[in-house]
C-alpha cells in the first residue's frame, strides 16, 4: 500500500516509467524500509532510478517540482557510495566484443567444466587455467561488459555448479568494474568468485542435485563445501590467498548467523561481501532442480531486503545500480504486449535498452525479429508503448539465450 495521502496534483505511475528529473513523492512502502534519507527526492542520476525500480512497482510523482535541480530534497544514493570511482565508459560495441569474447566463453566454459570434474578425481587446480579464464574476463568486462553478461545467461542445468562459478566470476568483475577497481584488483576478485564454490566437488552428487529439502545430515554435509573449499585452496601453490578466505566465507552473514563459523560483520572482507551477493543473485536467476528460475528484479527486490543483514548494505545498493533493470539476456513484456530480450544496455540509460522482439502481444512468433532502440522513446521516435512493462524468469514463453543469435 502506498504511503500517506496524495495531493490532488500527484500522479501514479509504473516505476518502469521512471526519468531522470522526475520528483518522487512517496513509495509504495515506508520510507524507512529504502534507502532514501528524504521523504520526497529528484531522480538526478541513472543508479537513483534503478534504485527505487528495484524496491518499489510503482510510486507517486509530483510533477510540480519536476526538473528543479539538486536540492535538499536531492536523494541519498549517491552520498551513500561516494567513494567509489565512476563506471568507465564502454570501449568496444557489443557486436564487436561478442565475435571477440564467444570463442574464448566458450573456451573458458570448457575450462571451467575441466577443473570441477578434475577436483571430483582428486586432482589439483590448475591454476595457470583457471588465471587464463579470469584474465580473459577482465579483458572482455573491461571493454565492454554486455557481451559476457549475455552469454552468462546461457546455462546448462547438468552442469550448474561450474557454470554458475563461472558466472559469478563474470558478475563480480563487472560488478568490480562499475565500483571502480583497477585490473588487478579485478583479476583478484575474478579468481576468488571463479574458485568460491570448488568445496562442492568433495560434496556427494546425490546431495547437489537433490530436488527435495535436505535433511539435517545432508544440510551439513552441503555446508561442508565452504570447508572443503579452504582445504583445497591452501594446497594450491601461487594462489591470490584472499580467495582462501571467500571459499571459507562466502555464506557467513553480516548479523553473524552464517556458516561455517558465525563470524561477526568486520571478519568479513570486501572480496567476500561482493562474491556473497553475486553467488545469490545468480543462483536466485538460474533454474535449479529444486526451483525454478526468478527474474532479475525479483532477485534484486530479496537481496535488497537482505541489506545490512546478510549482505553489505552499501554494495547491495551498488549492485543494483550495476546490473541494472534489464540486464543482458533478460525476458521483457513492454507496454504494448510485445515480447522480446534484452541484447545491450547503456551506462547513461539502464532503462532503456536495446530489445531484440520476438513474439506479438499474443505471444506468438513474429514474422520478422526486429531490433529497437528504446532510447528512441525519449527522442520522440518511439511510442511510449514500448517502455518495458514487465520483467520475466529466464525460459519464459520458451525464450533461451542460447537459441538466439544476438547480432540478427
Amino acid at each position: 500500500m502506498l504511503n500517506s495521502t496524495p495531493n490532488t496534483h500527484e500522479i501514479l505511475i509504473s516505476v518502469h516509467e521512471l526519468r531522470l528529473g522526475m520528483y518522487v513523492s512517496r513509495l509504495d512502502r515506508d520510507w524507512l524500509e529504502s534507502p532514501f534519507m528524504m521523504q520526497g527526492f529528484l531522480l538526478e542520476t541513472q543508479e537513483d532510478i534503478d534504485v527505487v525500480a528495484s524496491i518499489c512497482e510503482e510510486v507517486y510523482i509530483d510533477p510540480q517540482r519536476r526538473d528543479r535541480g539538486a536540492s535538499d530534497a536531492s536523494s541519498s544514493v549517491g552520498t551513500a557510495t561516494q567513494a567509489f570511482n565512476p563506471e568507465p565508459a564502454y570501449h568496444t560495441s557489443f557486436s564487436d566484443e561478442h565475435n571477440v569474447v564467444t570463442p574464448a566463453f566458450e573456451r573458458a566454459r570448457s575450462h571451467v567444466k575441466d577443473i570441477f570434474r578434475g577436483l571430483r578425481l582428486s586432482q589439483e587446480i590448475d591454476l595457470s587455467v583457471a588465471q587464463s579464464t579470469v584474465d580473459d574476463c577482465v579483458e572482455s568486462v573491461l571493454r565492454n561488459p554486455d557481451a559476457l553478461m549475455w552469454l552468462s545467461r546461457i546455462r546448462s542445468e547438468s552442469e550448474y555448479t561450474a557454470e554458475h562459478s563461472l558466472n559469478v566470476c563474470v558478475l563480480a568483475v563487472t560488478f568490480g568494474r562499475h565500483l571502480g577497481m583497477s585490473p588487478v584488483e579485478l583479476k583478484n576478485l575474478g579468481i576468488c568468485a571463479l574458485l568460491h564454490d570448488v568445496g562442492k566437488m568433495r560434496v556427494p552428487e546425490e546431495i547437489l542435485n537433490k530436488p527435495d529439502p535436505f535433511t539435517d545430515r545432508e544440510l551439513s554435509l552441503m555446508r561442508s563445501h565452504t570447508v572443503h573449499g579452504r582445504n583445497l585452496l591452501m594446497s594450491t601453490p601461487n594462489l591470490f590467498e584472499g580467495a582462501i578466505d571467500v571459499a571459507y566465507s562466502h555464506h557467513e552473514r553480516l548479523d553473524g548467523k552464517g556458516y561455517p563459523r558465525k563470524i561477526s560483520a568486520e571478519k568479513i572482507t570486501r572480496y567476500t561481501r561482493i562474491v556473497s551477493i553475486v553467488d545469490a543473485y545468480d543462483a536466485m536467476t538460474a533454474d535449479r532442480c529444486y526451483s525454478n528460475a526468478m527474474s532479475s528484479t525479483d532477485a534484486l527486490r530479496i537481496i535488497y531486503n537482505l541489506r545490512g543483514t546478510q549482505f553489505d548494505e552499501d554494495l547491495v545498493i551498488r549492485f543494483i545500480e550495476s546490473v541494472g533493470l534489464y540486464p543482458p539476456g533478460t525476458i521483457v513484456e513492454l507496454h504494448n504486449g510485445l515480447i522480446g530480450i534484452v541484447l545491450t544496455t547503456r551506462p547513461e540509460k539502464r532503462h532503456l535498452p536495446d530489445v531484440k522482439l520476438l513474439l506479438n502481444a499474443s505471444h506468438e512468433a513474429l514474422e520478422v525479429e526486429e531490433i529497437i532502440d528504446l532510447s528512441a522513446i525519449d527522442a520522440g521516435e518511439l511510442s511510449r508503448r514500448y517502455y518495458v512493462k514487465t520483467v520475466h524468469p529466464s525460459g519464459s514463453f520458451g525464450i533461451h539465450p542460447q537459441d538466439l543469435n544476438p547480432l540478427y
